[in-house]
């Protein structure tokens, strides 16, 4: 087995119990390699050794923590377009934006660089007479994360970032779909001078190693990015531990398009939202809800938009749309398709496999119109390049059916008028929220995250993200009287 397909535990590359095959979506034929599975006694020994390494690094100066933060970011951007080719090939997404994730993996690791040397804490006076308060904050002790296979190196980015720069130690299951991603990431983190065991690779089964995680009384907090159902199984796992929890879930996220929009700039957001990623993004915009003034206009040119798109190789320079990610992705994307026609919505375009010169997982990307906002395509997520056109009377009802979901990700508006903008803005139920531009997009710097079914617990990313990996500690100290 070669080195690159193992766990990196305790600070030594090691084998597993098993192995997955990882094979390129765009090409079935590309075997990109064999990747190991942890067993529970590998899990075990990544626990012991990070609790100990957790204490040399959590009283590690600043500075260090932003010398290793700060080299795994510049390396990172250094190296986006072999790593970006690496994760179009297993996760099937156009190179473009493989090389565009890598490098924004690094940016959050220099952006939490220049975070490590920002810990700055509190003093004040107390309301009793000679006693000083000092207020800050200590790391929270050993983080498992826990991330998908849509992102499979940015996510991981911003979990690791922060934990590694607030002095914690990190336990890491990545998606089995994207297992040579993971492992590329890890061979830059565990070239930097850490602590032998801060840092683990475990891969594995999510009912397992997963599991097994979420159970575990030796994991202090852990930063989850998945499905509603599993998040639900993690919490309800952990919280007898009193596990510190981190959960970004489901999304169904809502663009509004209203009668007094640019149309054609609509049109371009909403395809950029709902198709960008093949689909596969919880900020993806599944559901457009659309004046009844410019409807058929709109759909007229977003199937126009949607027809145009190419479908194609990752690797291929004009592929827009890649593959969907497996055979059991693919299988439930065409299921949403015969749901929708059997509640009674209207297939515009797309909804079929494609056939190309290799044998891959491509999919046309599907347009619905005739939908409610009841039917099944338009409450649950989806995660495939379809989404579904509801159209609105007027922008009391747009906004009634945007926030009538239980999820609350990301929502949009696409609007010249100010004052509805800013209506929007301030009651769309969702933790983001964009005007005139698509619900896909956020910046590093600024929080992430949203309500309802799509997120749980402390906010992800920029300044935010110390909420969820430290613990505040409150100190008294009374220095007696001066002799």
């Amino acid at each position: 087995m070669e080195l690159e397909t193992r766990n990196y535990i305790a600070g030594e590359w090691h084998g597993g119990a098993g192995t997955v095959e990882n094979r390129n979506p765009s090409d079935l034929s590309d075997v990109i390699g064999h990747f190991a599975q942890a067993d529970a006694d590998q899990l075990a020994t990544a626990l012991d050794t990070a609790h100990r390494a957790q204490v040399e690094w959590g009283a590690t100066g600043p500075q260090k923590r932003h010398d290793v933060l700060m080299a795994i970011g510049i390396e990172m951007m250094a190296r986006a377009e072999e790593i970006g080719t690496l994760i179009a090939r297993e996760e099937g997404k156009p190179l473009a934006e493989g090389k565009g994730e890598v490098y924004r993996a690094g940016q959050f690791f220099t952006y939490f660089a220049a975070e490590a040397l920002r810990q700055l804490g509190q003093t004040a006076d107390s309301v009793r007479d000679g006693i000083e308060i000092d207020v800050r904050r200590e790391p929270v002790g050993v983080v498992a994360i826990i991330s998908p296979w849509n992102f499979p190196v940015a996510t991981p980015a911003w979990k690791i970032a922060p934990a590694l720069a607030f002095g914690n130690a990190v336990i890491w299951k990545p998606a089995n779909q994207t297992p040579a991603s993971a492992v590329a990431l890890t061979q830059i983190i565990a070239r930097q001078d850490l602590p032998r065991g801060l840092f683990n690779l475990v891969m594995g089964a999510g009912r397992e190693i997963g599991q097994a995680l979420a159970e575990s009384a030796r994991v202090d907090a852990i930063s989850f990015t998945g499905s509603v159902p599993v998040g639900r199984g993690i919490a309800a796992a952990a919280i007898p531990n009193m596990t510190k929890l981190q959960m970004e879930m489901g999304s169904k996220n809502p663009m509004v398009i209203m009668e007094d929009c640019d149309l054609d700039l609509a049109v371009a957001h909403a395809t950029n939202a709902a198709f960008g990623g093949t689909g596969q993004k919880c900020t993806a915009a599944s559901r457009l809800i659309v004046h009844e003034r410019i409807h058929d206009a709109f759909a007229e040119k977003l199937v126009a938009a949607a027809q145009a798109l190419k479908v194609g190789h990752a690797l291929e320079a004009r592929t827009q749309i890649g593959p969907v990610v497996s055979a059991e992705q693919l299988a439930a994307n065409l299921d949403y398709i015969k749901t929708g026609k059997r509640e009674g919505a209207e297939l515009l375009c797309g909804g079929t496999r494609l056939e190309r010169a290799s044998e891959g997982y491509f999919m046309a990307p599907a347009v619905f119109a005739g939908t409610r906002n009841d039917m099944v395509i338009n409450r649950e997520e989806m995660f495939a390049p379809i989404t579904c056109v509801i159209k609105a009377g007027s922008y009391d009802e747009a906004l009634h059916i945007a926030n009538d979901t239980e999820f609350g990700l990301t929502a949009g508006i696409m609007t010249r008028d100010l004052a509805r903008a800013t209506h929007f803005r301030r009651h769309a139920r969702a933790g983001c929220v964009m005007v005139n531009l698509p619900t896909a997009g956020t910046d590093y710097h600024v929080p992430f995250g949203g309500r309802g079914a799509s997120s749980y617990g402390p906010r992800e990313q920029g300044r935010y993200a110390e909420e969820f990996y430290t613990i505040v500690k409150t100190a008294y100290i009374h220095s007696g009287a001066p002799q």
